[in-house]
């Protein structure tokens, strides 16, 4: 299984990015799809998660509180494909995004099995 991130970059307080998350090699046709983040000096965080595929109804996505209403993850599983679109950046949103694959519904924790290696963004 492979994950590869995309779609980091610098960017002013206020302003967008779309983060991707390409996965390969995968047998189940249902999972778990979360992003996450780590700052320097501190824990990596859960920030969104999607369960199911391409249906983004509210019963299958979860996001940090911290994120809500601002960030949006959404899911292409003709693509394998998972993107976090990320509105009203702010300074605190400054960290490495990784993307996490599971077959379960692990939402926001951390026991992910499959990791990328992170895509970095920068709020200034």
């Amino acid at each position: 299984v492979q994950l590869v991130e995309s779609g980091g970059d610098s960017v002013q307080a206020g302003g967008s990015l779309r983060l991707s998350c390409v996965v390969t090699g995968y047998t189940y046709s249902v999972y778990c799809m979360g992003w996450f983040r780590q700052a320097p000096g501190k824990e990596r965080e859960g920030v969104a998660s999607i369960y199911g595929g391409d249906y983004t109804g509210d019963d299958n996505t979860y996001y940090a509180d911290s994120v809500k209403d601002r960030f949006t993850i959404s899911q292409d599983t003709a693509r394998n494909t998972t993107y976090l679109q990320m509105d009203n950046l702010k300074p605190e949103d400054t960290g490495m995004y990784y993307c996490a694959a599971d077959r379960y519904n692990l939402q926001l924790a951390r026991s992910y099995s499959h990791w990328g290696r992170g895509t970095q963004v920068t709020v200034s």
